[in-house]
Parts: C-alpha cells; sequence; structure tokens
C-alpha cells in the first residue's frame, strides 16, 4: 500500500471541503439541509487521481460532521463507497 501526501484541506462553509494540489482544485461538495448534509460531488482531476485526495477530502467532511452532530446523504458514489469501507463512519448515514 503506498503511502499518500497528507493535504491541507479548506472548509468554505455551507458549500465544500477543498484543496490545491498542484495548481489545481479538488473538492468534495455538500448542501446542508438541517441536520443532515447531503454529500453531493468529488471532483479531483484526471492527472491527480490516486493519490488519496478525494479520501482526504471525504474524511475531512465527515469529521466535521461528527463534530457537528449531523448525519450524512452520501449521494456521490465515492462517500457512499468510502463510507462503506470505513465502517467508523457508518453511525453518520442518514
Amino acid at each position: 500500500m503506498s503511502q499518500h501526501a497528507t493535504i491541507s484541506v479548506t472548509h468554505r462553509q455551507g458549500e465544500c471541503f477543498e484543496a490545491t494540489v498542484e495548481g489545481q482544485r479538488c473538492a468534495a461538495d455538500y448542501q446542508r439541509q438541517g441536520d443532515v448534509i447531503r454529500m453531493t460531488h468529488t471532483n479531483v482531476p484526471p492527472a491527480l487521481e490516486g493519490r488519496g485526495i478525494a479520501g482526504q477530502l471525504v474524511n475531512a467532511a465527515l469529521t466535521w460532521a461528527d463534530a457537528e452532530k449531523l448525519k450524512v446523504d452520501p449521494q456521490c458514489s465515492y462517500v457512499a463507497l468510502y463510507m462503506r469501507r470505513h465502517p467508523e463512519w457508518q453511525h453518520l448515514l442518514a
């Protein structure tokens, strides 16, 4: 298993968790509705895929949701897969 560099993730309240990697924007978008966040889309440019960037973005979003006592509706297929593969986040499922 390869090691991935840790990225600096920024939370744009009410919109997304994002990072700029090698000058390119990567993001995990969400919409908040009450005590539920709908994770709608993750975007990592093809040149940056396979580096664990999407996972770090989603992990940051789930960590925030957990701290805020929010539930997560994983509408994005990547987020749904990430949550299935990481049972420690199952308690957040809406």
